[in-house]
């Protein structure tokens, strides 16, 4: 019997500050994005730049934390697993967004004040919701 792996992980910087919200049974969830940019030079050393942006996803203790010392252009180590997630709006316009939910966290790049160990939760099934698309512009 063969098994299947999903999971992710990214080290970029927060394009904006979580936010948390609670479901309608009062378990946590925080969204955030996160950002990654590479670097090349093309055959005739033409410099390039390439960001790619994260939807983030964390629920129970890993939301508290995340909302509670995460702040937007901290670097993060990000593990999880993708999930695309499905509805359909008010017009009955289809829509469909790829999410990491995160299972791991943990904040890299300067010490800050509130710094704390790496953090981790279980993820549980993620409740479809209006996500925003993406960023415009690279914030840092």
């Amino acid at each position: 019997m063969s098994r299947g792996l999903n999971k992710v992980m990214v080290i970029g910087h927060l394009g904006r500050d979580p936010e948390m919200r609670y479901t309608p049974s009062g378990r946590p969830v925080t969204t955030f994005t996160v950002a990654t940019s590479r670097s090349w030079n093309s055959a005739d050393g033409e410099r390039h730049t390439e960001t790619e942006w994260f939807n983030i996803v964390t629920w129970g203790n890993l939301a508290e934390i995340c909302k509670q010392y995460l702040t937007k252009g901290q670097q993060v180590y990000i593990e999880g697993r993708l999930q695309t997630r499905r509805w359909e709006d008010k017009e009955g316009v289809k829509h469909s967004t790829v999410e990491i939910v995160a299972t791991e966290m943990m904040m890299l790049g300067e010490r800050r004040e509130a710094n704390h160990a790496p953090a981790s939760e279980e993820p549980a099934a993620a409740e479809p919701e209006a996500q925003p698309e993406g960023e415009d512009e690279f914030p840092f």
